[in-house]
């Protein structure tokens, strides 16, 4: 209990020294700012090395009110298709390696074929890709690999980066203001890494499986992409090639399991998304 409160203390000293610094060293006077909001803009700060999962959420929340009413992500608003995708979404979500977050699944109206997510169990489908997609199966994939980058909390990972070669980083934590600024940023750059990619690869087919759906859909979708020639998708255009992360794949899954499963049924799921 003393450590707790110790722990307390001595964030809110911090985050009171943060801020009397800050006043002093600027030479531009601060009009109608009052001490207490100075303080509270001390204090509203992300420890991004020990954020929880209801810190993690709230921020994701965040971020994606800022996607929205920038008008970064425009999202597409057809009931019937927005419950299909949800569906899907919380069916993998359930198995995912973070079932104890809530998941928001969300379309993009754009149609060019990608996807990405964001912190908090946030998920974004351009309406390209599901239209792109010849079963629930593929489209699955592509879900349970954005799920996948939320398992690995890659995004906390990108923003302690690039607050660090920003210089955004201190002592005290990060500016939630820049916090939700430099998740925007990442949204729209996706830079994922090498590894990044591999792992969403591995969680999201371990996902697709424990939620049923048959394993043929994550290869058919990135054949699909690879046949169609020209830059891939941003999802899947980082290291390695996807050439590459097809064979790792079918290094990852035995051949007489490849068709077990749900979400094969083409002619099913083009009446599914025929409103699209």
């Amino acid at each position: 209990m003393f450590h707790r409160y110790y722990r307390r203390f001595l964030y809110g000293l911090i985050a009171f020294i943060v801020t009397i610094s800050i006043t002093l060293l600027n030479v531009q006077p601060s009009y109608g700012v009052s001490w207490l909001e100075l303080m509270i803009r001390g204090i509203q700060i992300v420890q991004i090395s020990n954020i929880s999962n209801a810190q993690e959420v709230e921020l994701g929340q965040a971020i994606n009110q800022e996607l929205i009413s920038s008008r970064r992500a425009k999202i597409y608003h057809n009931p019937s298709i927005n419950s299909y995708i949800n569906q899907i979404g919380q069916r993998l979500a359930k198995t995912s390696e973070r079932p104890n977050i809530p998941y928001t699944f969300q379309i993009v109206d754009d149609n060019n074929i990608n996807a990405f997510a964001t912190m908090g169990g946030y998920v974004y489908i351009n309406k390209g890709l599901i239209a792109a997609a010849d079963n629930e199966a593929e489209l699955a994939s592509v879900i349970g690999h954005e799920i996948g980058h939320i398992a690995g909390r890659h995004a906390i990972q990108q923003m302690r980066d690039r607050a660090v070669s920003q210089g955004l980083l201190s002592a005290a934590g990060l500016n939630r203001n820049n916090a939700v600024q430099i998740g925007v940023e990442l949204a729209i750059s996706r830079p994922n890494s090498r590894s990044d990619e591999l792992e969403a690869d591995r969680f999201g087919l371990e996902n697709m499986t424990q939620a049923n759906y048959a394993p043929a859909g994550i290869l058919g979708f990135m054949q699909k992409l690879l046949r169609r020639g020209g830059s891939a998708p941003s999802f899947l255009s980082t290291h390695p090639a996807t050439s590459d992360r097809i064979k790792i794949l079918q290094q990852q899954i035995d051949p007489q399991a490849l068709n077990t499963g749900n979400g094969l049924d083409n002619q099913a799921y083009k009446s599914r998304i025929r409103s699209l």
